[in-house]
């Protein structure tokens, strides 16, 4: 039997090639989606594609009552989860003297508190199976920060914190939980930015150049196999060296 494995944000970006890399290495895989969009189907057409299952399940991770409905649905469809990775996230990037109170909290919402609502509903899964792999997206401006990003910041600081902490929990029952913190990665997002700006984030990186979901995804892939069952509570970058 296939593993299964529940990947949030998985439409597009480092959330897509996740799902993919997974489908290849043999996991059925679960996506989500708020709303339904060509991304969504071209992604559950690759993943097929890869002879394993797909479930694309609607729902907001913000809402813990989704979280709940969605973990059901796969229970349902699957009979278990295997692994989950809580990959969604959203940006609203302005100065805190700038920043609307309702810009903090929706990026709180979404990046910290919808990594709590996936994870709950996951957990009582994982726990009666005695297994399980949680892999929590955080961030480097979450190790360092960024000007401008003062709610993306501790959103991705809070992520470590809950990583680090639930590890100790879930360690007895062979629930491993580690976090990845990327650096400039080559996305949707970062694509809209001018040349001459690449640059020179290239320029600061060590091993000039950003990098590719593919270099997120196959850390994803050897969290969760069994490559790494002595790994756990565990925060490591895909940046190129940019933090030290």
């Amino acid at each position: 039997m296939n593993k299964v494995a529940f990947i949030t944000g998985s439409t597009r970006g480092i959330g897509k090639q996740i799902a993919i890399t997974l489908a290849k290495n043999g996991y059925d895989v679960v996506i989500n989606y708020r709303n339904e969009n060509e991304d969504l189907i071209n992604t559950k057409k690759e993943i097929e594609a890869q002879h394993v299952k797909c479930l694309a399940v609607q729902g907001d991770i913000a809402n813990f009552e989704d979280c709940e409905r969605m973990l059901k649905e796969t229970i349902d469809k699957f009979g278990k989860i295997d692994v989950l990775v809580n990959n969604a996230g959203i940006t609203k990037d302005m100065l805190l003297m700038r920043m609307k109170k309702e810009d903090f909290e929706q990026v709180i919402d979404v990046n910290l508190i919808g990594t709590f609502n996936m994870t709950k509903n996951a957990i009582s899964y994982m726990m009666k199976a005695r297994f399980g792999r949680i892999i929590n997206l955080s961030s480097v401006v979450g190790l360092v920060g960024n000007a401008g990003q003062t709610n993306y910041s501790a959103s991705k600081a809070g992520i470590i914190g809950f990583t680090k902490s639930l590890a100790k929990e879930v360690a007895s029952r062979n629930i491993l939980v580690n976090a990845i913190a990327p650096g400039f990665i080559e996305t949707d997002m970062t694509g809209v930015l001018k040349e001459d700006v690449k640059e020179e984030i290239a320029k600061s990186i060590p091993l000039k150049r950003m990098g590719t979901v593919e270099d997120v995804a196959n850390l994803v892939k050897f969290l969760a196999s069994e490559e790494s069952s002595y790994i756990t509570g565990q925060v490591i970058h895909v940046d190129g060296g940019m933090v030290m």
